[in-house]
């Protein structure tokens, strides 16, 4: 068996290294589930580039139509892997956002943004408000994608993640209250925040990703509590998943808690899986802890506002 011999000069495991001559090695390999383009199917699905100069793109997800005119809503979902593993093809999350959309009869939009450490941390926020602002360009029937243009409903929008992805939806979702530019009739309604990151102390990833910052506690993107943006925020609910076991759980409970404290006007709603850590979901999506986690997800989802 071959091994590995060249020289690390950062160990990041257990997400990545970096070795002496600048190449990377993820230790979670990439993998893309298949598109399904078949009619009769539950759910379609397809890869459309927004951004041909950095490949920033999106894979789309639609439901099975039964009525040609009928608006649904829309869900914008932005995966995680720590700023830097994983992709809207990824099994884990391709298979969770099918379900979802099959569950809710939603049409859905999964962001796949630029990694760490190849690209800055920035970009990961970056790319996803682009994709945000793309998928908001369909609003009147005219943007690039016919799906969206055809059946998306822009007056029911949901944005959330998982983990690092449901730290930049949250962001995203703080920058859409403050925007002047988005259009008078989206209706940003809910964001779900499933076993998200803000923020723990001495987290060494964050550190070499940011080494200018302060610390991850410092940073309002990662610590929204101290964005003076906050009380703008675009949603009028927030749904957070949390698990008892989760490292992240103290960040989590942390921002729920001054969430509810803030100027921020909305409602805010809190599920905890008990004996289970962080995305525990993905691993057993059959498991009755995971499929409870779903029906609360679908339950936020499809409630009337």
């Amino acid at each position: 068996m071959a091994t590995n011999t060249k020289e690390i000069a950062v160990d990041m495991t257990p997400f990545f290294v970096i070795y002496k001559d600048n190449s990377i090695n993820r230790f979670r390999p990439s993998e893309n589930a298949p598109l399904c383009d078949d009619p009769q199917a539950p759910v379609k699905s397809k890869d459309v580039v927004i951004q041909p100069e950095t490949g920033v793109s999106v894979r789309v997800f639609l439901p099975k139509i039964t009525d040609p005119k009928q608006k649904i809503p829309v869900i914008i979902y932005i995966h995680g892997g720590a700023f830097c593993i994983g992709s809207a093809r990824s099994p884990v999350f391709h298979n969770f956002i099918s379900s979802l959309v099959e569950k809710t009869n939603f049409i859905a939009v999964s962001v796949d943004y630029r990694l760490c450490p190849e690209n800055p941390f920035s970009a990961t926020y970056e790319d996803s408000w682009e994709a945000f602002q793309w998928v908001l360009s369909h609003v009147n029937g005219h943007g690039p994608d016919s799906w969206l243009n055809d059946y998306a409903d822009f007056s029911k929008v949901f944005i959330g993640g998982e983990s690092a992805g449901a730290n930049i939806a949250n962001d995203v979702a703080i920058r859409a209250g403050v925007s002047t530019d988005l259009d008078s009739k989206v209706k940003i309604l809910g964001l779900f925040l499933v076993h998200p990151y803000f923020g723990i102390e001495n987290d060494s990833l964050y550190e070499f990703l940011c080494p200018t910052s302060g610390g991850s506690l410092e940073d309002p993107r990662v610590n929204p509590l101290i964005d003076p943006r906050l009380k703008s925020m675009a949603c009028k609910k927030v749904l957070f998943l949390v698990a008892e076991k989760d490292l992240l759980k103290k960040g989590t409970m942390n921002y729920y808690e001054g969430l509810k404290k803030s100027e921020w006007n909305g409602d805010v709603e809190l599920m905890e899986t008990k004996g289970e850590g962080h995305c525990f979901h993905f691993y057993n999506p059959l498991a009755e802890k995971a499929v409870a986690l779903m029906d609360k997800l679908v339950d936020f989802l499809k409630q009337e506002y």
